[in-house]
């Protein structure tokens, strides 16, 4: 049995393939356009599902969309309805939108899929799951647990915001659910268009800067206050009431009302690339905290109503990982699996996960392997043919030579690593989700003083106060942070060891906040946030191969079984997908060197490495 699974149309667009119940495929639909975030059709992403799977539209048993668009719109027309006469001209504006989109979907998808091949259309069976179930069915099916709490939150799908539920065996039962216009996802967007951020783009950056605030200043529990007070209205169970007084999204193209927050706060919405002051930074850590302390609610409330040892986590707020690592301390649950594509790419897994366990009515198979997502490398590889042809189009501004050992290989780069160089590394199938997990990875060495800021500024060309996180051998883990559970879909916020933690200076909450940035506070200092805290990515050999005998080679070399490792792209542009994509990125940033598969590649002299522009 085939199916094809398709998220589409709001941002994060993506497509998966199952066989017989097995992931065979899936990807984002940015990765092959290059528009970041790519919110169109994914007709890229589907025929690299079609091609890995070996068959065509007119062969799949169901093609499965991630949400039912006519309940969406049917949100739509009451929240207008009960908030007129607010965003009437927004609503007259997107009504003709709204019709073609959602009233005619199915024809829309028709039409979109003969742009992928030609297809029989009454070969092709089109489901809609809702789009809380897909995110569900994503995180609860490729889980190892047989039975399982599932929480899932974000932005907004048709009516629910958040839902918890329950997953035994192949079915899933919807418990509890929080509607709409109340939502956490939202929330936190609401300030991360405040604080100058993209919605739908920036809300990592938020929690990256989070640490920047002073959890001690008077502003900072004000701010906290004022949010708990003004804005939510926050239940014991979790569940939460959003004051529509500050807030434009249910009836406008905006997120809030900017008066009323500038009142409230006592600051003007910061325009994007304006300068960060520390009022910004405290705004920032007190949305975290009151995020965290929503999500805790949450999973308390899951326990209560499901009684499950195991939880399973989905939808962008899961991408928070700074609070499902204070969750996993916590300790309410014995494990917790996180999807990896946890967002809307991931809808279009759960859509077809859903459709064959719930419509279908197939029995799971639980993975032999720590779960069934395959360390999520469900992209694309590149033959050695497509390689060198890649490598021979940028002859006259990169040298390459082919390293036949990989032992030999990984030791060669370990040591150029070792003496401070920074590296593209590009191996096996591209990931599915946001995070790189050392198959389209840039790396350096967490040791270096000025790693991070070299990163920042010369390699990805963005804000230098955004982190960076530690791929770690999964074996030694425990030797640098607090992290008792593996993480290998970097999804796990730790704090360093205490014994590694330097002592910071006398009135360092009060120093500017690039003076903070720049004080080393631990022996590894690219990888250490201000609160001591890092994004873990545990690498095992079973699942990460190639990627943990190059950090075995950089322990073997140095000690140290840890690097840096962030995507391989720079700001604006999406992770790189072909080898092709990953020679320009290397070309156009001062990387020093890639590694292509078993190909080593510099620069030529005459090629300056720095970004065209």
């Amino acid at each position: 049995m085939k199916i094809l699974g398709i998220s589409a149309f709001y941002h994060d667009s993506a497509a998966a393939i199952l066989m017989d119940g097995q992931i065979i495929a899936a990807a984002q639909e940015e990765r092959f356009s290059r528009k970041k975030h790519d919110e169109g059709f994914p007709v890229k992403a589907i025929r690299y599902c079609l091609q890995e799977a070996g068959c065509t539209l007119d062969q799949l048993d169901a093609i499965a969309f991630y949400d039912k668009p006519f309940l969406k719109f049917e949100r739509l027309l009451e929240t207008y309805y009960g908030f007129s006469p607010r965003g009437l001209q927004s609503f007259v504006t997107a009504m003709p939108v709204w019709i073609k989109e959602k009233i005619f979907f199915k024809k829309l998808i028709y039409k979109a899929l003969e742009e992928v091949e030609a297809y029989d259309k009454k070969k092709v069976k089109l489901l809609f799951p809702e789009h809380h179930l897909s995110h569900a069915a994503s995180a609860f099916y490729p889980s190892p647990f047989e039975e399982a709490a599932i929480l899932t939150i974000d932005g907004v799908g048709e009516w629910a915001t958040a839902t918890i539920a329950r997953g035994k065996g192949k079915d899933i039962q919807i418990l509890r659910e929080l509607h709409f216009p109340h939502s956490v996802g939202l929330l936190y967007s609401a300030f991360t268009y405040f604080l100058g951020f993209r919605v739908n783009n920036g809300e990592y950056k938020l929690m990256g800067l989070a640490p920047y605030g002073n959890p001690h200043a008077e502003e900072t529990n004000r701010f906290i206050q004022l949010i708990k007070s003004e804005l939510i209205e926050l239940k014991e169970d979790g569940s939460l009431w959003l004051n529509q007084k500050y807030f434009r999204y249910a009836t406008g193209l905006r997120m809030i009302y900017d008066k009323p927050w500038q009142k409230l706060f006592g600051l003007k919405r910061r325009e994007e690339e304006a300068e960060l002051s520390q009022t910004h930074c405290n705004l920032a850590f007190a949305i975290q905290q009151v995020t965290e302390e929503i999500v805790m609610k949450m999973a308390e409330e899951t326990l209560k109503l499901t009684q499950a040892e195991n939880l399973c986590l989905a939808g962008g707020v899961a991408l928070n990982c700074v609070a499902n690592g204070k969750l996993q301390r916590k300790g309410l649950f014995k494990d917790i699996f996180i999807q990896p594509a946890a967002g809307d790419a991931g809808g279009a897994l759960g859509a077809a996960l859903a459709t064959h366990h719930i419509y279908h009515g197939h029995d799971r198979v639980l993975s032999e392997y720590a779960d069934g997502m395959g360390g999520s490398f469900l992209g694309p590889s590149f033959s050695e043919k497509e390689i060198v042809q890649a490598l021979r189009r940028q002859a006259d501004a990169c040298q390459y030579h082919k390293i036949n050992d990989f032992g030999e290989l990984c030791a060669q780069v370990a040591e150029k690593l070792a003496d401070g160089k920074i590296v593209g590394w590009f191996q096996g199938r591209m990931e599915y989700g946001p995070r790189a997990l050392g198959h389209r990875s840039i790396l350096g060495d967490p040791r270096q003083s000025e790693m991070q800021k070299r990163l920042n500024l010369k390699i990805k060309y963005r804000e230098s106060f955004r982190p960076f996180a530690p791929a770690v051998l999964a074996e030694d883990a425990q030797l640098y942070f607090d992290q008792k559970t593996p993480s290998p879909y970097m999804l796990l916020v730790a704090p360093l060891k205490e014994d590694l933690q330097a002592k910071l200076p006398e009135g360092y909450y009060e120093l500017p906040l690039l003076e903070r940035l720049y004080i080393r506070r631990s022996d590894y200092p690219a990888i250490t946030h201000l609160d001591f805290s890092a994004r873990v990515q545990t690498v095992d050999a079973q699942s990460n191969a190639a990627f943990h005998q190059l950090l075995s080679a950089f322990k073997a070399h140095t000690g140290h079984g840890m690097l840096v490792n962030t995507s391989f792209n720079v700001r604006g542009e999406p992770i790189v997908c072909d080898p092709k994509d990953a020679i320009q990125c290397f070309l156009n940033t001062e990387m020093d060197y890639l590694v292509v598969e078993s190909y080593l590649v510099g620069k030529r002299e005459a090629r300056g490495g720095t970004r065209d522009n």
